[in-house]
C-alpha cells in the first residue's frame, strides 16, 4: 500500500522580473497529523492571479510577503479527509489560503482561515466568481465605479477573472459596455459569451482610435487592471467626472523591480474632471454577504457567467503563475491538484 506524502513548493529566493521557477523547491514530507479542533484537507484545485507574483517581492503590499523557506501562499479548494473539528466533517468541502501543497491544516476559520463551502456551490466557483477576484470585481464596479444605466463602461483584462465579471456587472446595471483583451478568440468569447457591446484587440488594433469609435461621447467608467500603455488610451477617451478604477497592473508584472513610468495621459484626469481610484477587496469585509447574494442570484439565474482554465498537476504551479503574465489563460486560472472524485469519501 502506497504512503501518502505532501508536496510542497517552497519560495528559497526572490524572484527578480519575471517568475522564476529556480526560486522554488518542491519538497516531499509526511502528510500532517491533525490536532486537536483541526482537520486534514485534502488541496484538490488552486487558484492562481497576478497579486500574487507581488507578494514574492519584499515591500510593502496589501498583505505581507511570502517569508523565505515557507510554503508558497496560495488560495484553494479541497476536502476534509480527517477530523478533529466538531465543525468539519470528512467529506466537506472547504475553501481558503491552503497554500502551494497537497495537504494542509484547516485550524481555524476566518478572513485567511479555511471555511466550508456552502451546499449547492461548485466549490471551484470559490475561488473565481465567489473568491477574490469575483469580489474585486462587484465592489470595483458598484461601489468605486458607480456606473448609471446608459453609462459606457470600459474594461481592461475582459476575459481574464475579474475584468469579466466587472463588464457583466455593468451590462446587469443598464451600461453599454466595452472590453478590451490579447487576441481575437479572447475579443469573441467577452461579446459572445459574456455579453459585452465590443471588445478591442489591442496586440492587432489601434485601442486608442477604436475607443473613440465605440464611445464616441467618452468613457464614464474604466475598470483597469492592465494599466500601462491600454490605461493610456484609456484616458485619452474619458467624458466628463469619468471614474477610473484601479484593479491591477498586470502589464507591470508585479515584478518589484523600478516601475513602469506612470500613466501619459494622466492630465486627461484634470481636464476631464476625472478621479482615479483604488481599492482592495478587503476592504469591504462587511459586506461580503451582500456580494455573495448579489453575484449567487445572477449566477444562479444565468444573467452571469464566467470560464475557468484548468490546468494540471501540482509540479506546474511555478509555471502557471508565470503564464498569467504571458496571456495564454481564458478567465480564471485553476490548477487540479488531485481527482476531486477520488477524494474524501473515506
Amino acid at each position: 500500500m502506497t504512503v501518502p506524502v505532501n508536496r510542497q513548493w517552497i519560495l528559497t529566493a526572490r524572484p527578480r522580473g519575471p517568475v522564476d521557477e529556480g526560486c522554488f523547491e518542491l519538497r516531499t514530507g509526511p502528510v500532517p497529523e491533525p490536532g486537536p479542533g483541526e482537520a486534514l484537507v485534502r488541496v484538490v484545485w488552486l487558484g492562481f492571479d497576478p497579486t500574487q507574483r507581488g507578494w514574492l517581492n519584499e515591500g510593502d503590499n496589501y498583505l505581507d510577503p511570502v517569508p523565505l523557506g515557507e510554503v508558497m501562499r496560495g488560495s484553494g479548494v479541497g476536502r476534509v479527509v480527517a477530523s478533529r473539528n466538531p465543525g468539519l466533517a470528512v467529506g466537506d468541502w472547504v475553501a481558503g489560503m491552503v497554500g502551494w501543497q497537497d495537504y494542509a491544516i484547516a485550524a481555524e476559520d476566518g478572513l485567511f482561515g479555511l471555511n466550508r463551502v456552502p451546499d449547492g456551490v461548485d466549490p471551484k466557483a470559490m475561488l473565481g466568481v465567489f473568491g477574490s477576484t469575483g469580489l474585486t470585481a462587484y465592489f470595483g464596479m458598484v461601489d468605486i465605479g458607480r456606473p448609471r444605466e446608459g453609462e459606457t463602461v470600459f474594461v481592461t483584462g475582459a476575459a481574464g477573472a475579474t475584468g469579466s465579471v466587472a463588464g457583466q456587472i455593468a451590462k446587469l446595471l443598464g451600461c453599454k459596455v466595452i472590453g478590451s483583451a490579447g487576441g481575437p478568440a479572447k475579443c469573441e468569447w467577452a461579446v459572445g459569451t459574456a455579453g459585452f457591446d465590443a471588445c478591442v484587440d489591442y496586440r492587432s488594433e489601434d485601442l486608442e482610435a477604436r475607443l473613440r469609435e465605440l464611445a464616441p461621447g467618452g468613457l464614464d467608467v474604466v475598470f483597469d487592471g492592465v494599466g500601462g500603455a491600454v490605461l493610456d488610451a484609456a484616458l485619452a477617451n474619458l467624458a466628463l467626472r469619468a471614474r477610473v478604477v484601479v484593479v491591477g497592473g498586470i502589464s507591470s508584472g508585479y515584478d518589484g523591480g523600478e516601475p513602469p513610468p506612470g500613466p501619459r495621459n494622466y492630465l486627461r484626469l484634470g481636464i476631464r474632471r476625472a478621479r482615479m481610484e483604488g481599492f482592495v477587496f478587503l476592504d469591504y469585509l462587511e459586506r461580503f454577504p451582500e456580494a455573495f447574494g448579489r453575484l449567487g442570484e445572477w449566477v444562479g439565474s444565468g444573467r452571469l457567467v464566467y470560464a475557468e482554465d484548468v490546468r494540471e498537476g501540482l509540479e506546474r504551479a511555478p509555471a502557471v503563475l508565470r503564464g498569467l503574465f504571458e496571456g495564454g489563460n481564458l478567465g480564471k486560472q485553476l490548477l487540479r491538484v488531485a481527482d476531486p472524485e477520488a477524494v474524501g469519501a473515506a
